[in-house]
């Protein structure tokens, strides 16, 4: 799935959301990995900015609603 018809989703439907959708939008928009320890992971852009991911499927609407926000 394009990252177009992923935002689409994102914004449409933000409970629906596997994790594998949100890490390939962060990467997308400049954030990489840097660090996982259990089920949480961080992703950080050239900035500074920490976003903080559980890998869980599906998301919560919440995280996805942040990732919304910072990428805007």
């Amino acid at each position: 799935m394009n990252i177009d018809k992923i935002l689409l989703k994102m914004k449409k439907q933000p409970h629906g959301i596997r994790h594998e959708e949100a890490s390939k939008v962060l990467t997308y928009f400049g954030y990489r990995l840097d660090r996982q320890k259990g089920s949480h992971m961080q992703y950080v852009n050239e900035k500074g900015d920490v976003f903080t991911l559980k890998k869980e499927s599906p998301l919560k609407a919440v995280y996805v609603k942040e990732i919304l926000s910072r990428i805007s």
